[in-house]
């Protein structure tokens, strides 16, 4: 018999929310005081319901942050993208570091979140590797692999700083900083 109870899910949306509610929960109090009950709330599912989907909470932490990465790496490739020169690309690239788009005060919360959890966690770890790599890979759309390393710590670091200086990059100042590294880093002996 098809159609059973066992087969269709009662909530098709339910462990989106749940992972939703997860980041939101991160972004409030911080990993180190996320918890299932917290989360559960915030998701308006019960308890239960995250034990169903997870096995654990280093689980659901682990997959709320690879939702994460891929949300940011989306949005990061996407910006490169639509670049159809190469002032077009640094452009997007000063983009990515200005803002406020691609790393608003909420998202920065969560990287800084991710990055000390992925200090303890291997498979956030792992997360965390692969979003720098898909990070590089959309840069290489437009900048030479040495280029779009330095552009990628660039993108990364800016926004960092900007968290705790609390006042917004001086555009000009980054779209120097972007040309002087497009145009001036030479390639590494070898390559």
């Amino acid at each position: 018999m098809t159609g059973t109870r066992r087969e269709v899910p009662n909530d098709p949306g339910r462990k989106d929310r749940i992972l939703d509610a997860a980041l939101d929960v991160i972004a409030e109090w911080g990993v180190h005081r996320t918890t299932h009950r917290k989360i559960a709330e915030r998701a308006r599912v019960p308890l239960g319901s995250l034990t169903y989907y997870f096995d654990g909470l280093d689980d659901l932490l682990a997959q709320a942050f690879a939702r994460l990465a891929d949300t940011m790496s989306e949005l990061y490739r996407a910006t490169l993208q639509k670049a159809a020169s190469a002032q077009e690309a640094e452009a997007a690239v000063v983009d990515l570091i200005c803002g406020p788009a691609y790393a608003t005060a909420r998202d920065m919360t969560l990287i800084f979140e991710m990055y000390a959890y992925a200090n303890h966690n291997p498979a956030v770890a792992t997360t965390t590797r692969a979003w720098l790599h898909r990070s590089r890979r959309s840069l290489a759309l437009h900048f030479p692999p040495h280029v779009g390393q330095a552009l990628d710590v660039l993108v990364e670091g800016w926004p960092m700083h900007r968290t705790f200086d609390r006042t917004p990059p001086d555009r000009a100042l980054v779209a120097a900083t972007v040309h002087a590294i497009v145009t001036g880093v030479p390639s590494p002996s070898g390559s």
